[in-house]
């Protein structure tokens, strides 16, 4: 099986971060899910203009709550991202088809959740007393950390000026 990424933002609340997370999704061929509900209505003008014109290149699936998503991927090996997580997402080898979920941007993911798998729980190691990184940002890391192990597989690891020579 090819390695496939799935990124799942539970109930996001800022257009812009959505739309900067569906173009990170575009740009390496991860799904996004989206779980309900959302703090933005999904043709909303900030989250389109976040997301370029990749719109057309996502593949994006609803959910109506959490209930909903754990029950259309009931064997789903789900990592939940977490400022409260005791593991570092780095110190995890991510399986092909991975799930990796978000929470919202002013609480994060529901501590029953997060109590209910630690060792399922990964963090972004950061300096203390801060809250949180911004989500978009969160993802873009988990993502490339998981590409990083795969070597990039499949994406375009090098560029070419127009006008200049690298030799």
């Amino acid at each position: 099986m090819a390695l496939h990424i799935n990124i799942v933002l539970c109930e996001p609340e800022i257009p812009q971060n959505t739309g900067n997370i569906a173009r990170t999704c575009a740009a390496t061929g991860a799904s996004l899910h989206l779980i309900r509900p959302l703090g933005f209505k999904i043709d909303n003008a900030k989250l389109k203009r976040a997301g370029l014109d990749y719109w057309d290149k996502l593949d994006i699936t609803y959910y109506d709550g959490l209930d909903d998503f754990f029950s259309k991927h009931p064997d789903a090996c789900v990592y939940y991202f977490s400022t409260k997580a005791q593991h570092k997402y780095s110190d995890v080898n991510y399986p092909d088809d991975a799930f990796i979920m978000f929470g919202k941007e002013t609480k994060g993911l529901p501590e029953d959740l997060l109590f209910a798998n630690p060792e399922q729980c990964v963090r972004i190691p950061m300096r203390d007393h801060l809250r949180s990184l911004n989500l978009s940002n969160s993802v873009a890391i988990a993502v490339y950390e998981i590409l990083r192990q795969r070597d990039f597989d499949g994406l375009v690891d090098s560029g070419q000026l127009t006008q200049f020579s690298w030799e």
